[in-house]
């Protein structure tokens, strides 16, 4: 195991812009590697990120702490240090691995929790996950950081008291079961001379109560109150749950699904609710405004000194005012991987170049390209116009984009099989094209995903760079920098719906094709 820490530089109010380090030591080889915040966190399907292989995962700058949604059964995994790494292909050196049961976008319909188990769906269907089964999961997998099990109702309509209640009791328990000091094998078998192994894992609690701010603020109460008798044994030496926990996690799917009208038709397969199409149905600025308030009051009663993290975070404009308004430190980057799933090509950046006064009139930016588009089919230029690639003139002042389309690393020199052969004239790198990246799209070529996904990633974790620099250099300018950047990209996220629309069509004409 390994132990995590986390330092804010400096001590920020509760709610207000913060820049922080993540830092991961692992006991064994007595390194650590650390994470800048605000950053980003890597999604993944069954323990992939989708569309990259491992080499890709290891050549990314932007891919270094992932998110796991894992259920049991577990996989076959290698003898030794970090099996979880070894059996997916990451590097301990590189990459920090957090493991859940849900995917924490996945805001589908669910069969009711029980008092001792919760309903996550895995490759078989809906299954039922003891706390005592996700421990000795967890204890095998050996991942870095883990989510504590949580009784968050995916059932439809609105719950009651009662349910609340006890979605708030149930999940402080399973916090407490996963919260039981380690084995002694676990310990003795990660200090292995490396210095003292902590006996606790690092556990991130997803913080319950709905959308409920008293229910959300009597969870958080919870955790500070201290424990007695056998409760307090359990998890000896602890005095109250929060010790234990090393970051608090916040899923934004299940609470923009509540906050959000209710098509009248849901969409659905086998008897499960598809989840809901944030392409379609962005978030709307008060929806964020309400979701601001929940997480504010759960994080009232707690400490400042822990990470804070956001799953699906529906747009870069979500992004910032989550930043802005309640001092989020981490952000998966679902929407952005989903946009590549689409063809978009994302091409925004922070804070916005100052240029003349923009035109009232005019439409606002779009946030990227949907190069399925036709208009793509002849452009020979870059995928990003906010950032320069490889190819850029001597003293273009853009930021640069460091993804392997728009500044693809040359191959190693060819090899010389006599003394006789010469070596070909090395042309300097050409980066990808949008046109190039369209006839892949339209062919059907699994390639298009990887490079926007790879340049998705860079693109967001240059973002995140921009943001730190600012609060870094001129905090002051932030929030008006957030403004301007409100005001000239579109929150709507028009070309996600747009490139949805275009993608959907092409599958639909590809099924047709193979009926014939």
């Amino acid at each position: 195991m390994s132990t995590l820490r986390f330092h804010i530089q400096p001590t920020p109010p509760t709610f207000s812009p913060r820049l922080g380090t993540v830092s991961l030591h692992r006991h064994l080889e007595n390194t650590s590697i650390e994470i800048h915040t605000p950053g980003l966190i890597t999604a993944t399907s069954r323990g992939l990120v989708p569309h990259l292989s491992s080499d890709h995962t290891r050549v990314s700058e932007a891919i270094r702490w992932l998110h796991l949604e894992l259920s049991p059964p577990i996989p076959t995994l290698h003898p030794g240090p970090y099996p979880l790494h070894a059996c997916l292909g990451f590097r301990p050196k590189q990459h920090v691995l957090t493991m859940s049961l849900r995917d924490p976008a996945d805001d589908r319909d669910m069969p009711p929790n029980g008092n001792d188990f919760v309903s996550a769906l895995c490759l078989r269907g809906v299954r039922k996950a003891t706390p005592n089964e996700w421990r000795e999961y967890v204890l095998s997998a050996q991942p870095d950081v883990v989510v504590a099990l949580s009784d968050i109702p995916f059932t439809p309509g609105s719950h009651s008291q009662k349910r609340i209640t006890k979605s708030i009791e149930r999940s402080a328990s399973w916090l407490a079961n996963i919260l039981r000091p380690l084995p002694s094998r676990h310990v003795a078998a990660d200090a292995g001379g490396g210095g003292p192994a902590s006996r606790l894992l690092n556990v991130f609690v997803h913080m319950a109560g709905g959308t409920t701010p008293v229910a959300r603020q009597a969870f958080a109460q919870s955790l500070l109150e201290p424990l007695f008798d056998k409760e307090a044994e359990a998890i000896e030496p602890l005095n109250n749950l929060d010790e234990g926990v090393a970051g608090y996690t916040f899923d934004l799917a299940p609470l923009h699904k509540s906050l959000s009208p209710c098509p009248p038709h849901a969409a659905s397969k086998n008897g499960v609710v598809e989840a809901t199409d944030l392409f379609s149905a962005p978030p709307a600025p008060s929806a964020t405004a309400q979701i601001i308030s929940l997480i504010r009051a759960s994080l009232g009663p707690l400490p400042t000194t822990k990470p804070r993290i956001v799953h699906s975070a529906g747009s870069p404009h979500e992004i910032l005012a989550l930043i802005r308004d309640v001092g989020i430190d981490l952000f998966d980057a679902h929407w952005a991987q989903r946009a590549a799933d689409v063809g978009v090509a994302l091409d925004f950046v922070f804070p916005t170049p100052h240029v003349a006064a923009p035109d009232a009139a005019a439409a606002p930016r779009e946030i990227g390209h949907n190069l399925y588009d036709r208009r793509y089919s002849h452009d020979f230029s870059s995928f990003a116009d906010a950032l320069r690639s490889c190819s850029a003139q001597q003293g273009d002042t853009r930021p640069p984009c460091p993804c392997m389309a728009c500044a693809p690393s040359r191959p190693s020199p060819p090899l010389k099989h006599s003394s006789v052969d010469e070596a070909p004239p090395m042309h300097p790198p050409v980066p990808y094209t949008r046109a190039y990246m369209h006839h892949l799209l339209h062919t059907h070529e699994m390639s298009a995903h990887t490079l926007l996904t790879l340049h998705n990633l860079a693109v967001l974790d240059a973002f995140f760079a921009s943001v730190r620099r600012v609060l870094s250099e001129q905090a002051e300018t932030f929030s008006h920098e957030v403004t301007r950047f409100e005001q000239i990209y579109d929150g709507r996220l028009g070309v996600l719906a747009e490139a949805r629309k275009d993608w959907t069509e092409g599958r639909l004409a590809r099924e047709r094709e193979r009926e014939k």
